[in-house]
């Protein structure tokens, strides 16, 4: 162990901190002792802490299950990262992850969210209570649903939301629930069977169940659906690569998940930065928090940027296969897409300082004030603790900003409007 090591972990113990075997425990020379708290902090043999940006707050427990490496992570209170990898992503109070977890860039667990053992995610949003089963890949989604550990959204064990395409791109993420209601917590929970997987990109409503063993391919955006797989027809026809046979859905579904991604970044802005402003600490991890979301922005921007600028060889691959014997309109929807990409770019930039109507913004706040004035800075409290009213007043704001960026992308992409989801 060298000096500036042996120093660090002295230091922690100094604070408080429980290390039971120091000398099997790394810290890098960037990692800011004063952004890891000594209070009710266990830090077993195997762990690694590295990143100038990383934070851990009171009561968080690391590598009880095996070897934990963390890299500028921010992690909030009485967390449990039980074994594995965790880079660049946040994890809010009570959130837990077991052994031989991935947990890679963009990720946000909120509170008390969690996963089984042997789960990869990046990119990903599990809002509070969503659970996770064993040995899953879930990267590029959002979820929400439920409303507590004993009511809360599930991914079944050995599911795969897939998110490449053959095509090699990665416009994909799928947003299961959404933010407007999903903010309340006081929606009905989303169960995604086991041994099965979502196609990205897709919408699923609240209430949707797949059963167990189904690949889903489509979206859900009725909710309170079971949904059985009734077997694939068994084809064997030609691929063309680069040759997109239905841009509308896909593109759509992107705008949608990008506009339920500025509310909520709209939501931290107005109404989860009061519930962080207690400590120095708390006030990091919020930060940390803005990051992630503004990472995950940037990410699908990129991704659907990506796709867009294959759309005039695509229309040409297109054009040559169909030879005239189909109508232009997904010739028309790809040439749109690729011209007007800039200015989409654009409107969705814009809005990530829109806050929305103004009016019903400014008394739902008004409210969640009182209300946390009256109950203390327990956000799930306060939050399930709103009348009915008031939660739908907020879901109304947010609900506010997914239409209009919709809208507002669409008036460049004309010949989208008329995508049926049903």
């Amino acid at each position: 162990m060298n000096y500036q090591n042996s120093k660090k972990i002295q230091l922690l113990i100094e604070k408080g901190a429980k290390i039971p075997n120091p000398l099997m425990v790394d810290i890098g020379e960037e990692v800011d002792i004063d952004r890891i708290s000594g209070d009710g902090v266990i830090i077993y043999a195997g762990c690694k802490i590295y990143g100038k940006k990383t934070l851990i707050m009171p009561g968080t427990k690391l590598g009880y299950e095996g070897p934990v490496t963390i890299e500028d992570c921010q992690i909030g209170s009485n967390v449990e990262l039980k074994g594995g990898f965790f880079s660049n992503s946040v994890f809010l109070e009570k959130a837990n992850m077991a052994y031989g977890a991935q947990v890679r860039d963009a990720c946000i667990l909120e509170e008390e969210a969690n996963g089984a053992h042997m789960v990869g995610v990046k990119h990903t949003i599990l809002f509070p209570f969503v659970t996770l089963g064993s040995l899953i890949n879930f990267c590029d989604c959002l979820m929400a649903g439920g409303t507590s550990r004993k009511n809360h959204s599930e991914v079944g064990s050995s599911y795969i939301h897939f998110n490449y395409t053959p095509n090699q791109d990665k416009a994909t993420a799928s947003l299961i629930g959404d933010v407007p209601r999903g903010v309340m917590l006081n929606q009905s929970p989303i169960f995604l069977g086991g041994q099965g997987g979502l196609v990205g990109p897709s919408r699923l409503e609240y209430g949707t169940v797949i059963a167990a063993g189904v690949i889903y391919r489509g979206d859900c955006p009725e909710g309170g659906k079971l949904l059985i797989d009734v077997g694939m027809k068994k084809t064997n026809s030609v691929f063309y690569p680069g040759v997109y046979w239905n841009i509308a859905r896909r593109t759509l579904n992107n705008i949608n998940y990008i506009a339920n991604l500025i509310a909520l970044r709209q939501w931290y802005l107005s109404v989860r930065f009061q519930f962080f402003q207690e400590n120095f600490m708390s006030q990091k991890l919020y930060d940390g928090a803005l990051e992630k979301l503004d990472m995950a922005i940037d990410e699908r921007v990129n991704r659907l940027k990506a796709l867009a600028h294959k759309m005039p060889q695509s229309a040409e691959l297109y054009q040559k296969i169909v030879k005239g014997k189909d109508p232009q309109i997904l010739v028309n929807q790809k040439k749109e897409l690729f011209d007007n990409w800039q200015e989409i770019e654009d409107t969705l930039f814009l809005f990530r300082k829109k806050i929305g109507e103004v009016s019903e913004r400014n008394a739902f706040l008004e409210k969640v004030a009182q209300d946390r004035e009256e109950k203390g800075s327990d956000y799930i409290k306060v939050i399930q603790g709103l009348d009915e009213k008031s939660s739908a007043m907020g879901t109304t704001w947010l609900q506010g900003i997914v239409d209009e960026i919709n809208r507002e992308v669409l008036k460049r992409i004309p010949s989208f409007k008329n995508y049926d989801y049903r």
